[in-house]
């Protein structure tokens, strides 16, 4: 049964609807009737996630919803199962499922942060707006013993450790070994002089349950603001310092030409927070977002089910956001020495 064309058929859907589009990225697929986005998991793992089993893929569609829920419950709907049948396939009802797919709301395209961005109508104004859905959002979020150790500097290396790994696998074509080395070096570096900030991050509650996946395309300016689809599938990529999730969108708004705006919304945020030095990691932080945006699009450049011209794009998007890593490295490095 070929499961992804017989859901591209509008009759398998609850809702009447008069077509169905696929998207998808290197780990779901995501169909489009006219009211509703659904998203089902592929069966893959690499490494930070794995989604082999139908029951890991039923379980981290339950989390998405109720993680998601804590900034868009409008939007997030329900988990229901896919059910096949000798009468075909249905998205909910009864029966023994064969996939589970995540119901939401369609949110208009064109509203995305960064189409907005990208027709040039992105201002300070909705940014603004966004910094009040936030500052609430981080000081009311999960925070404890638990969730801290993933901010002490042992974790945090790890995690950039981690992320070399990938990437050093990807020098020779998406990025060079000298631009590699530098990042990896600025890091190291970073880590190890700034242990007392980043300890003292910890004390003073800075880190919290967060989203993990804040950036531009994350971000809906419709009618309000909504921020959707965070990291359900490891909590380590969520669990942080509320600057690595500033720094994410920060570093996506640096990307699309942007840089003003950037400053203006961490700087905005920062103040709203009470947290001025959320700034002094902004560049740390900045580089670690952009290298796992260039680690992601990587993957997509290699993933055969993705048309070509599609791959192409991703592998020149992952080269923009290395090169933009290196800028970062440079400048933090920069910065650092000048404190030693």
């Amino acid at each position: 049964m070929d499961l992804i064309a017989a859901l591209l058929d509008p009759a398998a859907y609850p809702e009447p609807a008069s077509r169905v589009e696929l998207v998808q990225t290197h780990i779901s697929w995501v169909f489009l009737t006219d009211r509703h986005a659904y998203k089902m998991k592929k069966p893959v793992d690499l490494g930070f996630l794995d989604f082999t089993t139908l029951r890991q893929r039923h379980y981290y569609l339950k989390q998405e919803l109720k993680l998601n829920r804590r900034l868009c419950p409008d939007i997030y709907l329900a988990v229901l199962p896919v059910i096949a049948s000798k009468s075909g396939v249905k998205v909910g009802g009864k029966g023994n499922p064969v996939e589970y797919i995540l119901q939401m709301v369609r949110l208009p395209q064109e509203r995305m942060m960064d189409e907005v961005a990208d027709r040039g109508e992105l201002s300070g104004e909705p940014l603004n707006r966004l910094v009040e859905v936030l500052v609430p959002f981080y000081q009311k979020a999960a925070t404890g013993p638990h969730i801290n150790r993933y901010g002490e500097p042992a974790v945090i290396t790890y995690n950039h450790e981690e992320n070399f790994a990938p990437m050093k696998a990807q020098v020779g074509d998406l990025l060079s070994r000298e631009l590699f080395e530098e990042i990896r070096d600025f890091a190291r570096g970073f880590l190890t002089h700034q242990r007392p900030l980043l300890r003292r991050r910890i004390k003073e509650g800075r880190i919290r349950d967060g989203h993990g996946d804040l950036h531009m395309r994350n971000i809906c300016l419709a009618n309000g603001i909504y921020v959707f689809d965070c990291i359900e599938f490891n909590p380590r990529f969520r669990y942080g310092d509320v600057a690595a999730d500033v720094a994410f969108l920060a570093m996506d708004l640096d990307f699309h030409g942007l840089a003003d705006l950037s400053g203006h919304f961490a700087a905005c945020f920062a103040r709203a927070a009470s947290d001025e030095e959320l700034l002094i990691l902004l560049d740390f932080y900045k580089c670690y977002r952009a290298c796992v945006r260039g680690k992601v699009n990587g993957f997509a450049a290699s993933e055969k089910e993705i048309p070509p011209e599609e791959r192409e794009r991703a592998r020149q998007a992952a080269r923009a956001y290395y090169a933009l890593a290196g800028v970062y490295a440079r400048k933090g490095a920069e910065w650092t020495a000048s404190w030693w």
